[in-house]
């Protein structure tokens, strides 16, 4: 997967979920707030200590991530 600087993952961290580097926001966090109908002002005004540029690269680090993931279909 590609490298994402602004993307940390700590064991002792959210027990190693991805974050934004600096903070204990999740990225799964940051994409849920965006499904949830979320823009990026909203994120931005309530979550002060994050930037545009951690915001894409939460969605980076979800796009490349779902990039290797596989689904291998079972017959029913």
């Amino acid at each position: 997967m590609t490298d994402h600087p602004r993307i940390s993952l700590a064991p002792d961290v959210l027990a190693g979920k991805p974050v934004i580097r600096g903070t204990r926001i999740a990225v799964e966090f940051i994409i849920g707030l965006m499904a949830d109908g979320w823009s990026e002002a909203d994120i931005l005004a309530n979550y002060p200590g994050i930037s545009r540029e951690d915001i894409l690269a939460c969605l980076a680090y979800a796009r490349d991530s779902l990039s290797v993931e596989r689904v291998h279909p079972t017959a029913a």
